[in-house]
């Protein structure tokens, strides 16, 4: 495995980190819980793999990321850098120390090594950060109940580099991938003030966990996706590390195996990638940009995530995917709407499209792509 330093806190951590977002999941007496007799043994055999950190939040799997955590920790503690978040920003301190103190005991630990500001933006720096919640930030680490401040962050390439400028936190988690490079401007500067960098999402979400004929291949001797996804992350040298939110064993072994050793990619590879990106990210704009004008649908058609669908298989290549989130996503209460096929083709919503996409003849092309 191979260890970078996370800007200011001095830490060596290796370049893959554990995202205990995905852990898989059983349930008990009616509740969804993680699976302890799955989820420790993959997070350990990371560990046995030279992974050194680790990170979770109050929410994730259902508010029990934290204790599977805490259980996988035992024997470990002294070797592994946690990372976990508070995404209180209200007035009332009491309930800011109390995630605090709630995660101390779900984790079952004395002190967090990295204690993130949970998904901040510079409005919520501005207005709850800067002149409230810092003040209990500091506090709790004068006591020594964390170690390091750092932030997970929500923006823009503009609003990450001032916040690289307070000087106030020592790593920024925040999203990068080969398909969403808007914040390289942002990181760089970020590494210039060394302030670490942990990358969220390599894979996109998932947009690039399946097969793709269009990517497989663009790198030689990188044939699988994810492999070329988390590659491209760890090649940028302004990157401290990324989080693979790991649900597998094979995907345990298959990441800290790509990870074991030095990240690289030749001029020539990343020329041919950028050339590749920008070439799809043109074709993308030909289609849907999901500005969602076209809605609300009398038939509750969701003609943007169907169009979402449509474009990662017909612009990304990822099929598998695009037809899997098609068949979930009518029963899925985040999403919902219903499919391509209960258009009753009123053209209602033809005029409203700034693209002037033919909407009722693409339904139909969609559904008889992502359906079959």
């Amino acid at each position: 495995m191979i260890y970078r330093t996370l800007g200011r806190t001095g830490l060596k951590v290796s370049q893959l980190g554990f995202g205990a977002m995905r852990l898989p999941m059983t349930e008990v007496d009616g509740k969804k819980v993680v699976n302890r007799d799955l989820a420790v043994p993959m997070i350990h055999c990371a560990f046995e793999a030279g992974l050194n950190y680790i990170d979770t939040a109050v929410g994730y799997c259902n508010e029990d990321s934290q204790r599977a955590v805490g259980a996988a920790l035992k024997g470990w503690r002294d070797k592994i850098v946690l990372s976990t978040k508070n995404h209180y920003y209200g007035d009332d301190e009491k309930q800011w120390w109390a995630h605090l103190e709630n995660s101390l005991e779900r984790l079952d630990v004395d002190t967090i090594d990295i204690y993130n500001h949970h998904g901040i933006n510079w409005k919520r720096y501005e207005e709850d950060v800067e002149p409230r919640v810092s003040k209990w930030m500091l506090a709790a680490k004068d006591q020594g109940l964390i170690k390091h401040i750092c932030t997970s962050f929500h923006d823009d390439n503009a609003a990450l580099m001032r916040l690289v400028d307070t000087g106030y936190v020592e790593s920024i988690t925040l999203q990068y991938n080969l398909l969403y490079r808007d914040l390289e401007e942002g990181i760089a500067h970020a590494k210039e003030n060394n302030v670490g960098v942990v990358v969220m999402g390599p894979v996109a979400g998932g947009r690039l966990a399946g097969p793709s004929d269009v990517l497989t291949g663009l790198v030689p001797g990188i044939e699988r996706v994810p492999e070329l996804a988390l590659r491209f992350v760890l090649s940028n040298p302004n990157v401290t590390l990324a989080l693979s939110g790991m649900g597998t064993m094979q995907m345990v072994e298959e990441n800290t195996a790509i990870a074991a050793d030095e990240i690289s990619l030749t001029d020539d590879d990343k020329a041919s990638i950028e050339t590749h990106v920008k070439r799809i990210v043109e074709m993308e704009k030909l289609y849907c940009t999901g500005c969602k004008y076209c809605q609300p649908c009398p038939e509750d058609v969701n003609i943007p995530y169907i169009f979402e669908q449509y474009n990662l298989g017909k612009v990304y290549g990822l099929w598998s995917l695009a037809k899997e989130n098609y068949a979930k996503f009518p029963d899925d209460k985040r999403i919902g709407g219903k499919q391509a096929d209960a258009c009753v083709e009123c053209g209602l919503c033809e005029p409203k499209c700034p693209q002037h996409i033919q909407i009722r003849e693409q339904l139909k092309a969609a559904h008889a792509a992502l359906a079959s």
